[in-house]
């Protein structure tokens, strides 16, 4: 099975280069205790077989700062793509996108909540924020979205004034799956299905959600399935935020997606991935 990891993170050791600027003021305990450098990544893809990966921005490590995951894509341009971290709310914001975009990287991630920062930021949705998700809407720039499902109203209103920007749901928003099926609970997660630029990030933190409680990750892929459709679903695994090695996260997601059509399997595995960021050389995996 193909797979491109759509969610990956690199910390540089290089600590006077690149300084801990964390958004919340405060580091991840992930990143101290297991970080994972450009190179290191590499080596993890090689030995999970994994031929491309997106390397998300490391909010709660350098906060906007990007230059070094603009570094490692410019590196290894053949298997990365970047997506950097931006003020939303900030004066510069559209001249900020820009500016990383022409660093070479590919799609702003907007942090509102995480392991730092629990909860749900009130500022998602601002008239402040506007003129980026405007710009992402003309210029076709995939929003990677940190949230929570108590941001989905917020989101449905921001899709409704920008219905042609494409968000990815990092871990699915977090939903609560414990209950099982129906998931009545995810009900407002299955309801952003009628918005079609809403893509859903599979990720182990959401696998390892739908194994609590009464639910099961096969029970959760089949409703995410019936209601988005595999080409609105992307796997990534959250390596190094994720505990494990990366070749143990990809064999978990070899196993969930076993069960699939093969056309499931390729979408979720590396199509959506595809369709979404302008991976080097991608067509030949195809």
């Amino acid at each position: 099975m193909i797979l491109f990891d759509t969610h990956t993170h690199v910390i540089s050791p290089d600590t006077a280069t690149y300084p801990t600027d964390p958004i919340g003021g405060k580091q991840s305990e992930w990143s101290r205790e297991r970080p994972v450098d450009a190179d290191g990544l590499l080596h993890a893809m090689d030995a999970a077989g994994i031929e491309r990966a997106v390397v998300v921005q490391a909010s709660t490590v350098y906060g906007h700062d990007n230059r070094y995951v603009a570094e490692t894509v410019r590196a290894h341009r053949d298997r990365f793509v970047g997506v950097y971290s931006i003020d939303a709310m900030a004066p510069d914001a559209v001249e900020r996108i820009d500016y990383w975009q022409g660093q070479g990287l590919y799609g702003f991630r907007l942090f509102t909540t995480g392991s730092t920062m629990p909860g749900q930021a009130t500022w998602l949705g601002h008239p402040d924020s506007y003129p980026a998700w405007a710009h992402a809407e003309a210029l076709g720039i995939p929003v990677c979205l940190q949230m929570t499902m108590d941001g989905l109203p917020v989101l449905r209103e921001l899709l409704t004034r920008f219905p042609k920007v494409r968000v990815l749901l990092d871990h699915c928003a977090r939903p609560d799956l414990t209950g099982g099926k129906p998931y009545s609970a995810a009900q407002a997660l299955f309801d952003m299905a009628q918005y079609p630029g809403v893509f859903l990030k599979l990720t182990n933190r959401t696998l390892e959600a739908a194994a609590q409680g009464e639910s099961t990750p096969k029970d959760f892929l089949a409703a995410i399935l019936a209601t988005f459709g595999a080409g609105r679903i992307a796997w990534g695994s959250n390596f190094p935020a994720a505990a494990g090695t990366l070749a143990s996260l990809a064999a978990q997601a070899r196993t969930v997606l076993g069960d699939l059509s093969e056309a499931e399997q390729v979408a979720i595995g590396h199509g959506t991935a595809k369709m979404l960021y302008p991976f080097a050389r991608a067509g030949a995996a195809a």
